[in-house]
């Protein structure tokens, strides 16, 4: 992966707020989709560019394919810590950990 994916996969707002939203809990894209104002297709091309950066991996599990920040990645640790104080990002990051305590393990 090269930096230049990871540099272009954080420069969008939208990404950014998905990765917060994932940084709790994993999600199918529907999941995603439900909590953004955005397309089924948009939804669909930002989890691809954040794959391609190595930012989230993702797992089939019968017709659903589940989507996860990619552990042990610096990236990913730095950014948890930044959406910390991030007057957009914060709230996602907070909210995906109250839905994740709240949600039944599958």
């Amino acid at each position: 992966m090269a930096a230049d994916q990871i540099f272009e996969a954080l420069a969008s707002r939208p990404r950014r707020e998905i990765l917060a939203y994932l940084s709790a809990q994993e999600l199918t894209a529907g999941e995603i989709g439900q909590r953004f104002d955005m397309s089924a297709p948009a939804i669909s091309r930002h989890l691809s560019v954040l794959a391609a950066a190595g930012l989230v991996t993702s797992e089939r599990r019968g017709q659903f394919v589940y989507y996860r920040l990619t552990p042990d990645n610096m990236v990913n640790t730095l950014s948890r810590f930044a959406f910390e104080v991030c007057p957009t990002a914060g709230p996602l990051q907070r909210e995906s950990r109250r839905k994740a305590k709240a949600k039944p393990a599958t």
